[in-house]
């Protein structure tokens, strides 16, 4: 049966009216920002999904592509081209010519939510999303969640109970359908500023993804 909801929401998505009402404040404010949900971006044959939270304000919600244009991305393309994930130069901008290379990224929530808190049912709503996203990567074999909200979605998408696999930094699952979730903390400039996620904890993921993929 095909998936209920597309892989990406429409622009005008109207399900969340919170959210609705801050994209419009933001478009008000700032008309020539992206201000709409943001789509995922990567390799329509990728073997690793990155799910993070949700757009950033002054990040992909300014610039319409997934962790472009905040400090979070920094760490995140950076080490995606460290690890071959990528390919180009990392210029904060979707016109810069990065490529993705066997990855894709997207978020739990696709539209930005004030204080970058989306609401549980928020999630909710945008989780046919994320469903149909994984089901439309026919060579996925890796999903690294950022953050526990992420692996949380990821795991409804996948019809997994959160008891079953519980979030930890540098945590792998073994998911039924042959999808291995490894888990991080976020990428967020919080924190990398209070260590609580060094460069080299969140590249020791990486290198676990890696290995996975390689076996």
């Amino acid at each position: 049966m095909p998936p209920a909801y597309p892989a990406e929401a429409p622009l005008d998505c109207p399900l969340c009216p919170r959210l609705v009402a801050y994209r419009r404040d933001n478009d008000a404010a700032h008309p020539d920002w992206f201000n709409a949900p943001v789509p995922s971006f990567g390799d329509a044959n990728a073997r690793l999904l990155i799910v993070g939270l949700a757009p950033g304000v002054q990040g992909a919600n300014r610039t319409g592509r997934p962790f472009t244009g905040d400090y979070a991305g920094d760490l995140l393309y950076g080490t995606l081209i460290e690890f071959g994930f990528a390919q180009g130069i990392y210029g904060a901008s979707p016109d810069d010519g990065l490529e993705l290379k066997g990855a894709m990224i997207t978020n739990a929530v696709r539209c930005v939510p004030p204080q970058n808190k989306p609401t549980p049912a928020e999630a909710k709503n945008c989780l046919g999303f994320l469903k149909s996203r994984l089901a439309g990567l026919p060579d996925l074999k890796a999903v690294l969640a950022l953050g526990r909200i992420a692996h949380d979605a990821v795991l409804s998408a996948l019809n997994v109970r959160k008891t079953a696999a519980p979030f930890a930094h540098g945590a792998t699952h073994e998911i039924p359908g042959g999808i291995t979730l490894f888990d991080s903390y976020h990428c967020s400039r919080y924190n990398t500023n209070t260590r609580r996620l060094t460069p080299e904890m969140f590249h020791g993921v990486f290198r676990d993804i890696k290995i996975h993929l390689e076996r």
